[in-house]
């Protein structure tokens, strides 16, 4: 990579802030929820709602990019109402004031990283393979705000969450204001041409649909994995590093992963990656006891998100080229953070009270073997 052509410490910060904070709502919203007296239920749909604006506001902003050119100014923007509509959980209280400031805040936040995944593609240019060295500042910030996390729960009431968040909104923000833009030299003339063509190839149908069922099959772990080791007796410190151990192992994969794509074709890596979650979430589910097994379980998250989302994000740049990047960076984003992560956080909402996490974690694990099933059948080797 040639650091004097990518900014890559400003790109880097970006991704370090913005998954700091999501290192902060994960892992701790749900327990923050329960302790404040939420039902399941609520819980899931509070923690749905984060993934389910997913599923329009990248769209909506990616819309917006596409007519006024300007994706910089519409990151930063994003970035500030996030901070402003978030402000307001410090003004109200109760079900319906948390709801409305869940989908505000959210809406804005989930807007702004698909369009930064598209500027730091073109700045990459070609070596798209190197994007793995700069997502992997997020990781470092998830686990970092995880652990700390962590420690400060156990000294202090989890109440003390919102303002932790609200800081790491406005840092996303600071963060914004640093990153230039990248150069374009994609012609303008059809930019808002139909993107229709490009989905109705069964390769990119496929892959979009598995992208879909992955997310939905994290529904159990995103939403009640802290409050299943609570449960179980877990302390916050224990929570919060069985948390960073996955995002550790994600760290290695992003480091290895330009070599390993010379050695092994997509498709192959699809297929190990979805066994190796559906694995995961049966040893989540039946061996909560054992914690070695635990943090072997938490190793796979390597593969479940880190191999998972390298590999998505390539592909959406193999698949949508040209004046398609931007939108199909957004589409890859509200199918599978938004409707698949918002899809498994309610029927986890509502299943979670009225069945075993055994029996849900391994419903978990058959989606991720049906989305095997469509890799193996309908995605090409190259």
């Amino acid at each position: 990579m040639n650091k004097q052509v990518v900014p890559y410490w400003r790109l880097s910060a970006f991704y370090f802030f913005y998954f700091a904070t999501l290192g902060a709502l994960i892992p701790y919203l749900g327990l923050y929820l329960k302790n404040a007296s939420y039902s399941a239920l609520d819980i899931g749909i509070l923690i749905g709602i984060i993934p389910a604006t997913k599923t329009i506001a990248p769209y909506i902003v990616g819309w917006i990019v596409d007519y006024i050119h300007q994706p910089v100014r519409v990151i930063r923007g994003s970035n500030l109402l996030a901070v402003l509509f978030f402000s307001l959980v410090f003004c109200g209280h109760g079900f319906w004031w948390l709801f409305w400031v869940m989908v505000s805040f959210s809406f804005f936040w989930n807007a702004s990283l698909p369009q930064f995944e598209a500027i730091t593609l073109n700045h990459l240019g070609k070596n798209t393979a190197s994007y793995s060295t700069i997502r992997l500042w997020g990781s470092l910030g998830f686990i970092l705000l995880v652990m700390g996390m962590g420690e400060l729960f156990q000294k202090v009431n989890i109440s003390n969450l919102l303002p932790v968040i609200a800081c790491l909104l406005s840092s996303i923000f600071i963060a914004s204001l640093f990153v230039p833009s990248a150069c374009n030299t994609t012609e303008h003339e059809h930019e808002h041409a139909s993107i229709v063509h490009v989905i109705r190839q069964p390769a990119v149908l496929a892959f979009l649909l598995v992208c879909f069922l992955m997310l939905l099959s994290h529904g159990p772990y995103y939403t009640f994995y802290s409050i299943y080791l609570e449960d179980q007796g877990y302390s916050p410190r224990i929570i919060g590093l069985m948390w960073a151990v996955g995002v550790m192992a994600e760290i290695v994969v992003f480091i290895v992963l330009p070599r390993l794509f010379d050695h092994i074709s997509a498709r192959r890596l699809l297929l190990i990656t979805f066994m190796l979650t559906a694995l995961r979430w049966l040893l989540i589910g039946f061996f909560v006891h054992y914690p070695l097994i635990l943090f072997f379980a938490q190793l796979l998250h390597a593969f479940s998100f880190g191999v998972f989302h390298a590999l998505s994000i390539m592909l959406v740049h193999r698949y949508f080229r040209g004046i398609y990047q931007g939108r199909g960076q957004a589409l890859y984003a509200s199918l599978s953070f938004g409707a698949g992560g918002a899809a498994g956080s309610l029927i986890s909402g509502l299943l979670w009270d009225n069945t075993s996490p055994q029996l849900l974690f391994s419903l978990a694990a058959l989606v991720a073997v049906l989305a095997w099933f469509i890799v193996w059948r309908f995605i090409p080797a190259r």
